[in-house]
């Protein structure tokens, strides 16, 4: 590999072991990679915040114990704790005490303690064309994609050691060649349903199950379809399958067109509504009354908060029903008329955290309702609960029966 002065200098120590360590590892993924230098990197999101196990933890005090600061901007993922609220952990308390532990070391570290899966909901985030070390997996695919930033997907420990360093391997999606769509979606559906929110979850499982890791672009989506909408779309490609990056001709930044986006030798492959519909049932595997609701996976946004103040109002919920946000989304409607509909309705508002991940919901009887298509994919295997799946709307109404309610096409 070609180091910089600096590069060889922090592998030899002179900036403190908790750098060379961070180096040292950079290195070793970069000659697997089989990239030739690293670049500098503007900001880094970290994944490695989430407490898995004694493992992160130990990683991140070694760190902390050999000094280590971040070179450059740095946010945090969710943890496993609800800080605004630490009385809704209903789990093992030694288990919330390790995650504490493992939260201050990151932020000793001086990373910024935003504490959100969606960190292109910030006032700051990258631009077009900004090199960036990102984890978590829909942050990774949403700054690629609908932002135009660069990054490759960064795991546990690695996206830190970017963030300390201040380096990243140049391959892959740093790279323009990385960034060219292999496989091109043709999407054949009839237009109405282009407008339907749940078309984007929908749209993103089947790309994450044809697509795999590779870059793929989207033909056929029109060109109205808002952040909200890529985001659920990105989160469920990347729980289905791998992917880091999609284009959407003539919407997403890098997409002006399909030349622009794919190969010329790129493999087409269609999707319909037949497609949409199996992965509706995938999604909505089990059979069953509606327990609770969850939404906000990821974390919902101001928009987001708009719409369900739209739907609630006046109205009450009969059910559980959390919304997951991040601190920064949930401040700025502080005093809103939104907040306080959403409030009114019985909505638990949840922070910091997402309830497909850690035990807040508590003991529930039936089936956990989501519009989520992350959260359909992980929230069977990690809550040990059935899911079923429906639109926002499909997820008000049923809360307010107190039993299943749909209206959309797909089911």
């Amino acid at each position: 590999m070609l180091l910089t002065d600096k590069d060889q200098a922090m592998l030899g120590g002179e900036f403190g072991s908790a750098t060379k360590l961070a180096m040292s590892l950079l290195v070793d993924m970069a000659e697997m990679q089989d990239a030739r230098r690293f670049i500098d990197i503007t900001s880094a999101h970290i994944d490695g915040c989430l407490y898995h196990g004694q493992a992160g933890l130990d990683f991140a005090r070694k760190l902390v114990d050999g000094g280590a600061q971040v070179a450059v901007p740095t946010t945090l993922n969710v943890s496993s704790l609800d800080l605004l609220h630490p009385d809704r952990f209903k789990g093992d308390p030694l288990e919330a005490e390790a995650s504490r532990s493992q939260m201050r070391a990151y932020e000793a570290m001086g990373c910024r303690p935003t504490w959100t899966c969606a960190p292109y909901q910030l006032s700051q985030r990258p631009s077009l064309g900004e090199q960036v070390a990102w984890g978590e997996s829909n942050a990774i695919v949403f700054a690629n994609s609908v932002l135009g930033a660069r990054t490759e997907r960064y795991g546990d420990f690695l996206d830190i050691c970017c963030a300390i360093t201040g380096r990243a391997p140049d391959v892959g999606l740093h790279t323009d060649r990385g960034r060219v769509a292999s496989k091109v979606i043709e999407l054949d559906v009839d237009e109405s349903l282009l407008e339907e929110e749940v078309l984007y979850p929908l749209l993103g499982g089947v790309v994450g199950r044809v697509a795999g890791p590779d870059v793929v672009a989207i033909n056929g989506l029109g060109s109205g379809a808002a952040e909200d909408r890529l985001k659920a779309l990105g989160a469920a490609a990347a729980s289905t399958g791998s992917t880091a990056m999609f284009h959407v001709v003539g919407v997403t930044p890098e997409a002006p067109d399909l030349a622009s986006a794919a190969s010329g030798d790129a493999q087409v492959l269609r999707v319909d509504r037949t497609d949409l519909v199996e992965m509706f049932r995938r999604f909505d595997r089990d059979t069953g009354p509606v327990g609770a609701i969850s939404i906000g996976t990821p974390h919902f946004s101001r928009a987001e908060f708009d719409e369900l103040a739209r739907l609630v109002e006046g109205r009450h919920t009969t059910l559980p029903f959390a919304i997951n946000t991040g601190r920064d989304v949930l401040g700025s409607l502080d005093g809103s008329r939104a907040l306080e509909t959403v409030v009114e309705f019985g909505a638990q508002i949840v922070t910091d955290t997402c309830v497909y991940l850690t035990p807040i919901l508590g003991d529930f009887e039936g089936l956990l309702m989501t519009n989520s298509g992350k959260a359909a994919f992980y929230a069977p295997g990690n809550l040990g609960v059935g899911v079923a799946f429906g639109s926002l709307s499909d997820c008000v109404e049923t809360a307010v029966a107190g039993r299943m309610v749909r209206t959309g096409p797909w089911s």
